[in-house]
């Protein structure tokens, strides 16, 4: 099954577009994210998951004024972790709700993932706690590194996708 979805920042001038591939066990999407924070930029990424929603690579284009960085994230890469997390995208909070089922099941899962900041590009390990709340609604918590303490109840659709992420985006 095929969805675009596109999401509007709700803490900043930003907004992502994205055309994303869901399989029963696997997803691929590609994307655009625009923001002006510190300076205009725009991101391009590509995402590739595999059985589980499990990240196997994704590769990421950010660009300004004046400057260009880019960065593919492969099994070495992600050392470890299940999953990517790209800064600023409601997106990659995706994989580990469909993986574990929360947005129509009970559950709580802690998990690591490479966390992308944007638009920079460097790449920092952070354990994350997803927790099914009620249906379409999970409890995401950031357990540590630059945004510990975090805590937002996202409301996502029957797919799983996000429809507001309180503090970042809502899809229009």
């Amino acid at each position: 099954m095929q969805r675009v979805a596109i999401w509007k920042g709700v803490d900043g001038w930003r907004a992502e577009a994205a055309t994303i591939e869901l399989q029963d066990d696997s997803l691929s999407a590609r994307g655009t994210q625009i923001g002006v924070e510190q300076a205009p930029y725009r991101v391009d990424y590509e995402l590739v998951c595999g059985p589980g929603f499990t990240t196997r690579e994704l590769r990421v284009e950010a660009r300004g004024d004046g400057w260009r960085r880019s960065l593919v994230l492969g099994p070495d890469e992600l050392a470890g972790a299940l999953d990517c997390d790209l800064g600023f995208s409601p997106l990659t909070n995706l994989m580990p709700v469909l993986r574990h089922g929360l947005h129509r099941g009970s559950g709580e899962h802690e998990i690591t993932v490479a966390w992308v900041a944007v638009p920079e590009l460097s790449v920092h390990r952070a354990r994350q706690r997803y927790t099914h709340l009620g249906p379409g609604r999970v409890r995401f918590e950031s357990l540590d590194g630059e945004f510990a303490g975090f805590t937002a109840e996202l409301e996502l659709d029957g797919d799983g996708l996000i429809r507001l992420y309180p503090g970042l985006a809502r899809r229009l």
